[in-house]
């Protein structure tokens, strides 16, 4: 697990074409969910919105982990056929290219949920 107390120093660990498709998902998150809040959790970067987890994301060997929980990934399960999942998360294999349509409809329907 990296040991990293914000976005910052978690993004260094990784080589820099990895840390710009980081610095992508950050920006990705914060325009959708501008009030969220930014830390790190879990040793990854996690966002939180009215003090409840939002989502997480991390870089791991081969892939980009993405956390919606389950909630979201029970709505999106057809778009997210094609990929790797577990429970509540989702791989994003380093050699494709990100679905960021998909991740921001995911990020504003955490947003949505966690709003209610």
């Amino acid at each position: 697990m990296i040991k990293a107390s914000d976005f910052e120093g978690y993004v260094t660990h990784f080589p820099m074409e990895i840390q710009k498709q980081l610095r992508v998902l950050q920006k990705l998150v914060k325009e959708t969910a501008p009030q969220a809040v930014e830390g790190i959790s879990y040793g990854m970067p996690a966002y939180k919105l009215n003090g409840k987890p939002l989502v997480y994301f991390a870089a791991q060997k081969k892939h980009f982990g993405f956390y919606a929980t389950p909630s979201a990934h029970a709505v999106f399960e057809t778009e997210l056929a094609g990929y790797k999942k577990g429970k509540g998360s989702v791989q994003f294999p380093f050699d494709e290219k990100l679905p960021l349509g998909l991740i921001k409809k995911m990020v504003s329907y955490k947003v949505r949920e966690l709003s209610n």
